[in-house]
């Protein structure tokens, strides 16, 4: 009797509502401050948008129910994800003068999924409310901002909407009509869940919020499947094609197609929704099946290792440069890095009317990881292999077909001191395509920067013909500036992010010729208590002789006569193929530095140092790997990191915590 009365305590006094604690006044002033903004450019690179965002998500948002389903978590209450980007307020702010407003959006809505018309004169986004998501569409020239539809649409693949070339129109997923209240869900089982084993090894990756039952498979089907329409600027809406669970739609260039990925059973408890059977078809404008490109079956034996993937076409997309293609790339080895072939992947290309027979761009040594198109003669094919960290970039004539390419770089893809950047690009009619200089001689390269003192970004003009680059700018110290867009090729004129350790992140417009240097916004500072912070980047050596490097951070006015801190170590341990690669330095003693959300860095405001991204590099050199010394390495990296703050005086070596990610 004794014991049955203690068990119900406990459980009486377990069950008890707590309340929520506040943190320390100087953190809860920055957690209560807004971050700095997110800047999107216009097509036509005459403004910018500044997305305002909240630090932390509301309570609300936080507690909203959470239904998890094929590897994608959702609130069934808005038909959209969980897990969504939420913006409190956009502004715009004119490039080239003083112009400026702000978006007249609804008054503490959250905002979402922003994009661009492609004439640059009008912004899409959505509003998600208690009951669903709308979308609404902003005037740029007056910012008054006005809502297209109801509350409808089906953000549970992401952006429910985007614009159709003309940019009078959106072509946008919402929530089958008539559907219905959801699947009512049992916890007594009909059956066994049965899963069939085919007497072979097939290991899998682990996965999360994957389908556990019939019961999840019917939520799945009711929560995903839309029913895809257009929308006109007038609020007109037509529908376009049959309804069905279409994870990815997209308008060809000219608008006259449109390329849809359809999902069906049979669905799988093993493997999220990317794995499932999909149709990839070319419809019409009305939805009318034009073209059936594939229908892959379900993946899951796909193997674990970082180079396989799955069989039949994949990474299906339009050519932006030509105005109906569709391009996608096939494994040539079956998806399986282990088996022996010559050449892994092939690009594939099909114009409309879509009646002929594909054309081959290009056989790969190792897997597809990107294409930037260009023009009719120039385009950058890009390919990886994990196993080894080699990635290279070749220039193609994709007029020619599987003509002869010319090799661009050639690299390991851990050396970041040796990256030659990535190309710019430009967006016309809603095509992002390669930015190329007035007279088409040079494309450019614009990258961080890696060196033995930090990050330095820079832009570089590449010689088509010739292959060689010319620096053109590079951020210099005590400034940490990079390249948002290139403004006007032909004078030179960038826009670019600039920050230093005591100054907030800000735009300005740069021009190469006259070397002026306009400031765009005036964004403050978020969190000026953490303006007294010192911050160095420093440099030590592994017992092994690889070089680390970390952040340090001190408390506001801290003085050597303060005697060592207790201290806290953030850490992401990363694999290398190279000592040599392993000892780069990372970061950039120029960042500007606040901390938001569930950080690290807030332990400085209580009287602890902090020691920021200690590199621990676990190499595993030649036909080594990483894992077979993993654990004497990483304790190797800790001693040494230890070991420099404790002689710089700074730490107490007995009072030191970590947290971090990885394994």
């Amino acid at each position: 009797m004794r014991l049955s009365f203690l068990l119900l305590s406990v459980a009486s006094s377990a069950a008890a509502q707590a309340q929520y604690q506040d943190p320390p006044a100087a953190i809860a002033k920055i957690l209560g401050a807004p971050l700095t903004p997110v800047a999107s450019v216009s097509p036509d690179r005459k403004w910018l948008l500044l997305i305002e965002r909240p630090t932390l998500p509301s309570i609300e948002e936080v507690g909203a129910p959470d239904l998890k389903l094929a590897g994608v978590r959702i609130n069934p209450a808005t038909n959209g994800s969980s897990r969504a980007f939420t913006a409190t307020g956009l502004a715009l702010r004119e490039v080239g003068g003083a112009g400026e407003r702000w978006i007249q959006t609804p008054s503490g809505a959250r905002l979402g999924d922003m994009g661009w018309s492609p004439a640059g004169d009008r912004v899409a986004f959505t509003v998600t409310g208690p009951n669903g998501i709308e979308l609404w569409v902003a005037d740029v020239a007056t910012g008054a901002a006005r809502r297209l539809t109801e509350a409808a649409l089906n953000g549970t693949f992401g952006n429910p909407c985007g614009w159709e070339p003309t940019g009078k129109t959106l072509l946008c997923a919402f929530t089958v009509e008539g559907r219905g209240a959801p699947p009512a869900g049992s916890t007594i089982p009909t059956g066994p869940v049965i899963q069939e084993s085919e007497g072979r090894a097939a290991p899998n990756r682990t996965y999360q919020d994957l389908l556990k039952d019939p019961g999840d498979e019917k939520l799945f089907e009711y929560y995903f499947a839309s029913q895809l329409r257009r929308i006109g600027l007038d609020g007109a809406i037509e529908p376009v094609g049959e309804r069905g669970i279409h994870p990815a739609v997209s308008a060809s260039p000219d608008g006259r197609y449109l390329l849809v990925e359809t999902i069906h059973r049979p669905f799988s408890y093993l493997v999220p929704y990317s794995r499932f059977p999909s149709r990839i078809e070319v419809w019409d404008r009305s939805g009318k099946v034009v073209k059936s490109l594939s229908d892959n079956s379900l993946q899951e034996e796909v193997p674990p290792s970082f180079d396989a993937v799955t069989t039949g076409p994949r990474e299906v997309r339009w050519r932006a440069d030509e105005p109906a293609s569709v391009v996608w790339v096939e494994a040539l080895d079956g998806g399986n890095p282990a088996t022996s072939a010559t050449a892994r992947d092939q690009v594939r290309m099909l114009r409309a009317p879509f009646t002929g027979s594909a054309v081959v761009l290009a056989d790969l040594e190792y897997r597809l990881s990107g294409i930037d198109w260009g023009r009719a003669d120039f385009a950058v094919v890009s390919e990886s292999w994990a196993k080894t960290r080699r990635t290279r970039s070749w220039a193609v004539n994709p007029s020619a077909g599987a003509a002869p390419r010319k090799l661009l770089f050639d690299r390991s893809a851990e050396d970041s001191y040796g990256d030659p950047g990535s190309f710019l690009t430009t967006t016309a009619g809603g095509r992002e395509t390669l930015l190329f200089s007035p007279d088409g001689k040079w494309a450019y390269l614009a990258g961080d920067g890696a060196s033995s003192a930090g990050d330095r970004p820079f832009l570089d003009g590449y010689d088509i013909a010739t292959g060689k680059t010319t620096r053109l700018w590079r951020s210099q110290a005590p400034f940490y500036e990079e390249v948002v867009a290139l403004l006007d090729a032909a004078r030179g004129r960038l826009l670019t992010r600039r920050e230093s350790v005591q100054q907030p992140p800000n735009y300005f417009v740069r021009d190469l010729e006259t070397k002026r240097l306009v400031q765009l916004t005036n964004i403050p500072d978020p969190a000026p208590a953490f303006a007294g912070v010192t911050k160095q980047l420093i440099t030590y050596p592994r017992a092994d002789g690889v070089q680390l490097s970390a952040t340090l951070y001190l408390p506001p006015g801290y003085t050597s006569t303060q005697g060592r801190l207790p201290f806290f170590f953030w850490a992401y341990p990363r694999e290398f193929k190279t000592a040599a690669a392993a000892a780069q330095v990372i970061g950039s003693p120029y960042r500007f530095t606040r901390p938001s959300g569930a950080s690290h860095l807030f332990f400085v405001l209580q009287g602890y140092g902090v020691l920021d991204g200690p590199t621990m590099p676990i190499v595993g050199e030649g036909d080594r790997e990483p894992n077979d010394t993993y654990v004497e390495q990483l304790v190797a990296s800790a001693k040494a990191a230890v070991d420099k703050v404790v002689d710089m005086g700074v730490a107490d070596r007995d009072r030191i915590g970590i947290g971090g990610h990885s394994y």
